[in-house]
C-alpha cells in the first residue's frame, strides 16, 4: 500500500518551480494537494476583501491544472495545526511537504505542525521558495538584521546567485483513496452583497498561467520603458506583476532569471537593474517582517510611539477612502484602487503621506484600508511601506518629506492622462476644491514630527 505525500499549499499557487510539489514528486508515490482556509488560528491576519477575490480565482486556476495533471486540489478549513495532521492521517501519508512562510504566527504553527507530525512517524521538510534568500541569512558583520536598504542591497549582491527555478509539474500522480474537502464556492470568498469586485474582474485574471502570461509580456514589451517612465502615474512601463508574487503564482526566482535573460546592454540593462532591485525591496521588507512580525501594529522605531496624533477625524478617514478630497492626484489613486484592487507605487506614497501628514491619521488607518482593498495586500510589503512613509520603519523617509500632491501630478502626470481617467472632474472650469490646505497642514505636520524628533 503506497503511503501518499502531502503537499500543503499555502502562498505558492503555482506548479513551477515549486520546491515542496517537487520533492512529492521525487518522492514518486501518489500526491494529496493540499490548502488550508486558516482564520481560526490566534493571530493570523484574516485577509481584505479584494484579497479574498483573488485567492478564490487563484485556487480555481490551480484546481484545474491539478487535475489536467491527473490530481485533486483538496480544500479544508479551520486552524491549520489541526487540519494539517488530520488529513496526514487520513491518507496515511508517508510524508508532508510545504514551503516556507516568515510571519511570525505562521511559523510558529508550521512549527508546531512539524513536530507533531515527526512525533507520528512522518517524514516533514519545508523548503525555501518564496524569497531569494532567507532572513536569517542576510545579517550585518555585527550579525544584526539590517535596517537600511542600501547596505541590504550590498549585501545581497555578495551573497551566491538565487538558484535557477525548477521545471514545471507536467504531471501529478493523484491519490485512488476518498479525501473529504470543502467547495470552493461554499468559502464565499466572492463578494455577492453587493457584487462590488466588477472592477477586479474587469482588470485582473487570477492564477498561474495569466501571471506567467503577464510576465513575459513585460519582459517582451515593458521593460526597456522601465527606469524612463516607470514612475509615470498613467505609464504603461509597470510590471503589475504584485499580486502574482503574492499569491505565489509566480515565483521570485521565475522573475529574476527570466529579467537577467532579458537583461539586454545599455538602457534595456539599466531599466533591468532597476526592476531586479525592486524584488530586492521586497526581499528587504520581508526581512525587516521576519524580526519584528508585528510591523502592522506597532512602530518599528519605538521612539515614534510618542507621536502626538490626534483623536481620529472620522469623516476625514471616510473621505480620503472614498477619494473626495478635493486633491486630484489623490483621488485618482484612492479611485483606482477601489476599481482595479491596485495602485501605482508612486501614488501609492502620495496618498499615504497626505493621510498620515496633511490629514494627521495614524498610520495604521491606511494601512488596514489598504489590505483590504488591495489585490496584492503583502503582510510584509503592506505596513512596510505606510512605515516608510510614515517615518516610523526602517529606512524611513525622512521626517521633513511630506509629498505635494500637486508637484507630484506635474512631474509625473503632465498630461493629465491619470487624472483624466479616474478623477477627470478636476480638469474642469470649477474642480473640487482641497478638503485642507497643503501648506498648512504640511507645517502642522512638521511641528508634530519635531516633538518626537527632539523627544517631546
Amino acid at each position: 500500500m503506497p503511503s501518499p505525500s502531502l503537499v500543503w499549499f499555502r502562498d505558492d499557487l503555482r506548479l513551477t518551480d515549486n520546491p515542496a510539489l517537487r520533492a512529492a514528486l521525487d518522492r514518486d508515490e501518489p500526491i494529496v494537494a493540499l490548502y488550508v482556509l486558516d482564520e481560526e488560528s490566534d493571530g493570523v491576519r484574516l485577509i481584505g476583501g479584494a484579497a479574498r477575490w483573488w485567492l478564490h480565482g487563484s485556487l480555481a486556476s490551480l484546481a484545474e491544472r491539478l487535475e489536467e495533471r491527473g490530481s485533486t486540489l483538496v480544500l479544508r478549513r479551520g486552524k491549520a495545526a489541526e487540519v494539517v495532521p488530520a488529513v496526514a492521517a487520513e491518507v496515511h501519508a508517508g510524508a508532508v511537504f510545504w514551503n516556507r512562510r516568515y510571519g511570525g504566527v505562521e511559523r510558529e504553527i508550521d512549527a508546531g505542525i512539524k513536530e507533531k507530525l515527526r512525533n507520528d512517524g512522518v517524514t516533514v521538510a519545508s523548503f525555501a521558495a518564496n524569497l531569494l534568500y532567507e532572513p536569517w541569512t542576510v545579517r550585518t558583520q555585527a550579525d544584526k538584521p539590517y535596517g537600511v536598504y542600501s547596505p541590504f542591497a550590498r549585501a545581497v549582491q555578495k551573497h551566491p546567485a538565487p538558484r535557477p527555478p525548477m521545471p514545471e509539474a507536467r504531471k501529478v500522480p493523484g491519490f485512488d483513496g476518498r479525501v473529504d474537502g470543502d467547495d470552493l464556492g461554499a468559502w464565499d470568498l466572492l463578494p455577492t452583497k453587493p457584487d462590488w469586485a466588477g472592477g477586479l474582474r474587469e482588470t485582473w485574471e487570477p492564477g498561474e498561467p495569466a501571471a506567467k502570461a503577464r510576465l513575459k509580456e513585460f519582459l517582451d514589451e515593458d521593460l526597456g520603458d522601465y527606469s524612463t517612465y516607470r514612475d509615470e502615474f498613467a505609464g504603461g512601463a509597470t510590471s503589475n506583476l504584485s499580486p502574482r508574487l503574492r499569491w505565489g503564482e509566480l515565483s521570485p526566482y521565475q522573475v529574476w532569471h527570466d529579467t537577467i535573460e532579458h537583461r539586454g546592454s545599455g538602457e534595456h540593462a539599466k531599466s533591468a537593474g532597476g526592476f531586479l532591485s525592486e524584488l530586492v525591496w521586497r526581499e528587504f521588507a520581508w526581512h525587516v517582517t521576519y524580526h519584528s512580525p508585528d510591523i502592522a501594529t506597532v512602530n518599528w522605531r519605538r521612539n515614534f510611539d510618542a507621536f502626538p496624533w490626534p483623536k481620529v477625524n472620522r469623516a476625514h478617514l471616510e473621505t480620503w477612502q472614498q477619494g473626495k478630497t478635493g486633491v486630484a492626484v489623490v483621488d485618482a489613486g484612492m479611485r483606482q484602487l477601489w476599481h482595479t484592487g491596485v495602485m501605482h507605487n508612486r501614488v501609492r506614497m502620495v496618498t499615504a503621506s497626505f493621510l498620515i501628514k496633511n490629514l494627521l491619521i495614524d498610520w495604521r488607518h491606511g494601512e488596514q484600508w489598504f489590505w483590504d482593498c488591495l489585490v496584492d495586500a503583502d503582510a510584509a510589503s503592506n505596513p512596510f511601506n505606510w512605515q516608510w512613509v510614515a517615518g516610523s520603519g526602517a529606512d524611513a523617509a525622512p521626517y521633513f518629506r511630506v509629498f505635494n500632491p500637486e508637484t507630484q501630478r506635474k512631474k509625473f502626470d503632465s498630461h493629465d492622462r491619470y487624472v483624466r481617467e479616474w478623477a477627470p472632474e478636476y480638469l474642469g472650469e470649477n474642480p473640487p476644491e482641497p478638503m485642507v490646505d497643503l501648506g498648512e497642514t504640511r507645517k502642522r505636520a512638521l511641528d508634530a514630527y519635531a516633538q518626537v524628533r527632539h523627544g517631546g
